[in-house]
Parts: structure tokens; C-alpha cells; sequence
């Protein structure tokens, strides 16, 4: 049987077409990157990726802000009920602690009668301290507990601080607690300094609740605001990752990276998960869940490190706070005896950014949490070792969100 040489070459020419075909359907949708990091084996990974999930409007991560109405109303205060000492305390170790310790101050004084001092705030060298109008709007944090809690500024100058009890209490105190193992204390001494102690990071909705959750709502979310000078640093910082946005649409990424904080760590990994990832694992995680090269990062890092340069490789607009901050406020707020000013630079940006990506497992993720749960802000995307070449980001939403199992869901509806 004779073969039709005309009927070949068309069989070849129709294959030909379909396969180019095929190629421009492909290179149309998907980008093949080529992410290659320094290391011992050298080997390179291949990763298709959705262009961008700003420009394919990934539905999870759309910058809408889903408002949320206030569930509790401020609680009155009893004046038949004051007595006559005073509760102290100091913030310390960063603005997410900060918030915690507010709360447990709050209540405490509360169910004592107390009068509540206002706090200053510590650093973790002795001999770092700053008023807590250094940082807060004093009258914002008085005014806001008028009719909750009396306050004053400075503990009168007849009471002698060496003479004040010492008392620990452990984070999200309860009135029983404060029965058993505070009031005793305070009824002897007449008045307390307060520490809270943190057992566990538990900012879980309680299962249940009652007219009390009003105080540690008032006292967590209605209390601080930032003096002026900060605000203003913070929001053009903002404004200049927005404008290094452009390409994605004004949006940017917050990343919670310490590598101090790494070192002390040491992400190692079990049952599948980490307690921490690397900027190498951010890159590749970020890049896998379709984020390209002109996504705009934020890292928390206080200065550029070179462990850092896998994650730029890839993301070439990668900040920290040096590369952004207005000039002439670096040296107030990156000089050496600055460091609460940057934690709370770190807590804000992180708070008000587009999504947020916690390489960090802790109370600074579980109160950004808290924070952008209250203005709205959904989209926290949790680390993970992705073994596929790409994963959607709404696998990666914080469980905080998903379960709506976060103590600001008690405050919020």
C-alpha cells in the first residue's frame, strides 16, 4: 500500500500548529520562573506562578475592608466602690505586649476600686525608659477609661514606690484570680505594682461571655493612640510603600522577620509546620502562592542583613525601616536608644498593611491579628513549606480569620 506524501506533510503541519497552539496558551497564562539561592548544592527550582495575585484578583486577598461594628458598650463605673489605693505597672518588651498588659491593668483595678497610675514604658536594658507620653497620647488613654477606672498621671508623692507590693498576674487574668491571689496583697499593702506574666500565647475566643468582656474590650482596642511625631513617621512610611506599589495595585506586603529572633528559635521544624521561616522560605513561599517580582515587601528587620538577599533575589522591592523612613526622623527613631520607637513603627505598619505575613509565631502575630481584625483588614497569610510548584493563598489564611477564633471576635461583629 502506497503512502500519500501530501497526506503526511499535512499531518505534520496540523501537529505542528497544535503544539504551537498549546505553547502560546501556556506562556499567555503562566510565568516559568527560574529562582536559583546560594548554598552547597547549587540546584535550581523550577516554579510556574500566576502572574500576580493583585493583577488576577485572588478573590482571598482583594484589599476589601470588611467593617466591623463594636459588640460591647462601655462599661459604668460604681464610685461607692473606690477605694483609696493604687495599681502601677509598666509596658514593656514592645507595643504587643504593651496592649496585653493594658488589659490586665484595666481589670484589675477595676475589681479592686483602685485607682489606676499611668503607665511608663521600659526597655529591655536597665536603664531604658520613657514616659508613656513619649510613644501614647496620654489624655486619649485617661479619657477613654472616664467612668471605667479612675486615673492619674503620677502616684501621689506621699506614697513611696519602694513601700508598693509586688504582684504577678498571669496575661487575660480572671476576677477569680484576682480574688484568690491579688486582693489580699492589695488590702494589706493598700496599694500594688502590677507584672503580668505570659504562660501561653492564647488569643483565642473565649467560649464563653459575659457583661465583663466589655472592660478588656475597651481596655485592648479604645485605649492607645499614637502621639503625632509617630503617627505622621508611620504614615509616610505607608504612603511610600504604596507609591513602590504601583505595579500592584498600591498594595504591599508586611512581613514580621527578625533574624535575632530566628537565631534565638532556630525554626526548626516538626509534625510538618515551623515555629519560624527564613527569608529564603518566605521567597519561596510567597512565589508559590503566585506573588511575582514587583510585589512590595516591608520587612520587620531592623537593619538589612545579608540573610536577606535570597528574599530580595526574588522580590527585588524588599524594605527595611532605613530605606523608607523619612531622613531627617532617622536619627530619633533608628538611633541605638530608639528601639521601642521601631517595635512600635514595626506593630503599626504591620497593623495597616494590605496582607500580612507572620515568619514569626507569637504575641506580635496574635495582636496584629487583633488589630487588623478591628479595622477590617482580613488578610494574613500564614507560612508553610510548600512541596507543589504552587498552592492558592486561600489555603494559607490564618486560622484567626478562617474560625473566626480570635479574641477580637468577642469585641467585634
Amino acid at each position: 500500500m502506497g503512502v500519500d506524501l501530501r497526506q503526511v506533510l499535512a499531518g505534520i503541519l496540523t501537529l505542528t500548529m497544535f503544539l504551537m497552539l498549546g505553547h502560546m496558551i501556556k506562556r499567555d497564562h503562566f510565568d516559568s520562573v527560574q529562582e536559583k539561592f546560594p548554598g552547597p548544592t547549587k540546584e535550581v527550582t523550577k516554579v510556574t506562578t500566576i502572574r500576580s495575585l493583585h493583577k488576577k484578583g485572588d478573590a482571598a486577598l482583594k484589599n476589601d475592608v470588611q467593617e466591623l461594628k463594636q459588640c460591647w458598650s462601655k462599661p459604668e463605673f460604681d464610685e461607692g466602690q473606690q477605694s483609696k489605693g493604687y495599681v502601677t505597672f509598666s509596658l514593656t518588651d514592645g507595643p504587643e505586649y504593651h496592649v496585653s498588659q493594658i488589659v490586665d491593668a484595666v481589670v484589675v483595678a477595676r475589681y479592686l476600686g483602685a485607682t489606676l497610675v499611668v503607665p511608663d514604658i521600659r526597655g529591655k536594658k536597665l536603664g531604658d525608659k520613657w514616659n508613656f507620653g513619649d510613644i501614647y497620647d496620654v489624655e486619649k488613654f485617661i479619657g477613654s477609661l472616664d467612668g471605667v477606672v479612675k486615673v492619674v498621671k503620677e502616684l501621689p508623692s506621699e506614697i513611696s514606690p519602694r513601700k508598693i507590693s509586688a504582684v504577678k498576674v498571669p496575661n487575660r487574668v480572671s476576677e477569680n484570680y484576682i480574688s484568690e491571689h491579688v486582693e489580699k496583697i492589695y488590702k494589706k499593702s493598700g496599694s500594688i505594682r502590677l507584672a503580668t506574666f505570659f504562660p501561653s500565647v492564647n488569643m483565642k475566643k473565649s467560649t464563653t461571655s459575659s457583661n465583663g468582656d466589655s472592660v478588656p474590650c475597651l481596655a485592648m482596642f479604645g485605649t492607645l493612640k499614637l502621639q503625632p511625631e509617630i503617627s505622621e513617621v508611620i504614615e509616610s512610611m505607608i504612603e511610600r510603600l504604596k507609591t513602590l506599589s504601583r505595579k500592584s495595585n498600591g498594595q504591599f506586603i508586611a512581613v514580621d522577620l527578625r533574624i535575632e529572633m530566628l537565631g534565638e528559635n532556630g525554626c526548626q521544624e516538626a509534625s510538618g509546620s515551623k515555629g519560624c521561616y527564613t527569608a529564603q522560605d518566605i521567597a519561596l513561599f510567597l512565589r508559590k502562592i503566585g506573588f511575582d517580582k514587583d510585589a512590595t515587601i516591608y520587612l520587620t528587620q531592623p537593619r538589612w542583613d545579608n540573610s536577606l538577599e535570597d528574599l530580595k533575589d526574588l522580590f527585588p522591592k524588599t524594605y527595611t525601616k532605613e530605606s523608607i523612613m523619612p531622613a531627617d526622623k532617622k536619627a530619633k527613631f533608628l538611633n541605638a536608644e530608639s528601639s521601642e520607637y521601631e517595635k512600635v513603627i514595626d506593630f503599626y505598619v504591620c497593623s495597616q498593611s494590605d496582607i500580612f505575613v507572620p515568619a514569626i509565631s507569637g504575641l506580635f502575630y496574635s495582636n496584629v491579628a487583633g488589630k487588623r481584625i478591628a479595622l477590617g483588614k482580613n488578610q494574613i497569610l500564614v507560612p508553610a513549606t510548600i512541596q507543589e510548584s504552587t498552592a492558592p493563598a486561600t489555603k494559607f489564611i490564618s486560622s484567626y480569620i478562617k474560625k473566626k477564633n480570635h479574641l477580637a471576635y468577642s469585641c467585634f461583629c
